[in-house]
């Protein structure tokens, strides 16, 4: 069952990679600005290609809006890399290998695969928006996420 709205975000620590550069990653260190959870079902797949590219592209106007955007999938860290630099993603993509974060945040789906689903935590760690795609064909588009930033 994902989190409520209103409620704290689940905590995490992933592994992950930004810029090239591989560390931890905890949702307790992005407290102080929102931040864009964007859980994806694969790395260097279409749709979540397009997904990630459209975050990359409109980057800088979601950091502008005082938010952080975090990837997560269930693939290592060199799968990760590799779909980072061949995509020039920038922001951090986090390795959920054992897919526990997606069972916090009620995403997992059966047979190892992840439902696309984007989350925004405010700055103090609390979950004020949700969306879990039923197919995982389409998926939140930066416009509608810079809506709901603005509005927090």
């Amino acid at each position: 069952m994902p989190p409520a709205p209103g409620r704290p975000a689940p905590d995490f620590t992933l592994e992950g990679v930004a810029s090239g550069e591989r560390r931890s990653f905890s949702l307790a260190d992005a407290k102080g600005s929102c931040l864009v959870l964007a859980f994806y079902p694969g790395d260097d797949t279409l749709v979540c290609t397009k997904q990630l590219c459209s975050y990359q592209d409109d980057l800088a106007r979601l950091t502008d809006l005082r938010a952080q955007v975090w990837g997560i999938s269930s693939q290592d860290l060199d799968s990760h890399e590799r779909f980072a630099a061949k995509r020039a993603l920038t922001f951090p993509l986090l390795a959920d290998t054992d897919r526990a974060v997606q069972k916090l945040y009620g995403v997992a789906a059966p047979l190892g695969h992840t439902k696309r689903s984007v989350f925004v935590i405010d700055a103090e760690g609390v979950l004020r928006w949700s969306h879990i795609s039923l197919l995982g064909m389409t998926y939140q588009d930066s416009d509608t996420l810079a809506d709901v930033l603005r509005g927090l």
